[in-house]
């Protein structure tokens, strides 16, 4: 895996697009002070996938982006293209020459691209993943690194030995493992409080089902207990009815039981009064 070509435009000194070559063997770039030869070093560290401003030397991400002169204006865009050859197939891809591009614009946003395919930071962190090449990794290496590698601390060595160790890649895998499973708690927590919330609906629900049903029970005791209530009621007035039915019949036969006598004295009363006329 070589690095062939290096395309930069835009990014902080370089308002113009700027091709670097590199051949076999080693390349050097030399020039006074203040002439961007640091910002070369940034460019691949930018389009590599670093985050951190600081390791940038800038206050803002924007600030990688040309900020303009007395004679020339700002850009809106910032883009480096890192072409690396890949003809032993370090890189697990099928290319033997493969282009990493970043670009970003003075809004925020951002694009990564691979052989000019769109593509996440996280497929560029993959790509490189145990090949030493990283905008961390061992093959960038700035002062404050040489002096991790020459600390007493055990701990700031065992970054770049491991990266070079290539054990990077499961440490990455183990990371991202982590964070599934810890994803993975979150989501059984969740899941857990929505059972339980359904548990609760439950309860409620049975609740509500033994009320409907004593409520129906009760309806239908409360039917019968009418039914037999109107049932005796009807037969009660059914049976009076009759008994004054007979009564009123009797009533009647007297009656005319009456008129008859009645009928037969004022006969008689009238006999008695042509005789003794």
């Amino acid at each position: 895996m070589i690095l062939r070509k290096l395309s930069i435009f835009g990014f902080k000194s370089f308002a113009e697009k700027t091709e670097l070559e590199f051949g076999e063997g080693m390349t050097a770039v030399v020039g006074p002070n203040g002439c961007g030869k640091s910002n070369v070093v940034d460019a691949i560290r930018w389009v590599l996938g670093e985050q951190k401003v600081t390791l940038l030397r800038s206050a803002t991400m924007q600030d990688v982006i040309f900020s303009g002169t007395q004679a020339r204006q700002p850009l809106n865009m910032a883009e480096v293209v890192l072409t690396i050859e890949n003809n032993k197939g370090i890189l697990p891809v099928e290319y033997s020459e493969v282009a990493i591009a970043r670009r970003m614009f003075r809004n925020g946003e951002s694009e990564y691209s691979i052989n000019r395919v769109p593509c996440r930071l996280r497929d560029i962190h993959n790509l490189f993943l145990d090949t030493g090449v990283g905008s961390s990794a061992y093959t960038t290496i700035e002062r404050g690194m040489i002096d991790s590698i020459l600390s007493d601390k055990a701990e700031e060595r065992r970054i770049l030995f491991e990266e070079a160790a290539g054990i990077g890649k499961y440490k990455q895998r183990r990371k991202e493992s982590l964070r599934q499973l810890e994803k993975t708690g979150q989501d059984l927590l969740r899941i857990n409080d929505k059972i339980q919330e359904a548990d609760r609906q439950v309860h409620m629900l049975a609740r509500h089902v033994e009320k409907a049903r004593r409520f129906k029970t009760y309806r239908e005791d409360l039917r019968d207990i009418e039914l037999g209530y109107w049932n005796r009621k009807f037969a009660v007035l059914g049976e009076t009815i009759r008994q004054r039915k007979q009564k009123l019949d009797e009533t009647a036969n007297a009656r005319d039981v009456s008129k008859g006598r009645i009928a037969a004295g004022e006969s008689q009363i009238e006999k008695m009064r042509i005789s003794a006329l």
